[in-house]
């Protein structure tokens, strides 16, 4: 699971980063790690939203307050990263361009995709994987407590 305080966290000392690295008069070639990264935390943040919408089958189930209260942590950093864009797309276009802008748009665009299909997905598969494990073995409980109850009642002693 990602966990937004750790991606806003990630983001924002990347942000910091950037900012800093446009105060001193650094090209934005340069900052390329620091951009990636951020646009990683941000693409981490998206997915921490989409897993608020669509918890697990066992976060629904036994941490319900926890969802409404990673909902409400999502929310913020979600704004918060929101503001730094705002940021970054003005000291871009201040000192590259707008086209510059554009350009970045699309990358990040470009890297979200990969990031989904590769990091994403097996993600998503090993928590399948493991709502799977825990229900098959809720079903092994079940069946056995059954099976248990009516030898019980077979074999009482009258």
């Amino acid at each position: 699971m990602i966990d937004p305080v750790t991606a806003i966290a990630g983001a924002t000392a990347a942000f910091n980063a950037i900012k800093s690295g446009f105060s001193v008069g650094r090209d934005i070639e340069s900052m390329a790690g620091d951009l990636g990264r951020w646009m990683n935390c941000v693409s981490d943040l998206k997915k921490a939203e989409e897993y608020t919408k669509k918890p697990p089958l066992f976060k629904k189930l036994f941490a319900a307050g926890s969802v409404e209260e990673e909902a409400m942590q999502v929310f913020m950093a979600k704004k918060k990263a929101e503001d730094m864009r705002e940021q970054l797309r003005q000291l871009i276009t201040m000192t590259r361009g707008m086209s510059a802008w554009d350009e970045l748009i699309k990358t990040e665009a470009d890297i979200r995709k990969k990031r989904q299909a590769m990091i994403y997905a097996q993600q998503e598969r090993r928590r399948q994987v493991m709502e799977w494990c825990a229900i098959g073995l809720l079903v092994i409980v079940i069946i056995g407590f059954v099976g248990g109850v009516i030898y019980l009642y077979m074999n009482r002693g009258y």
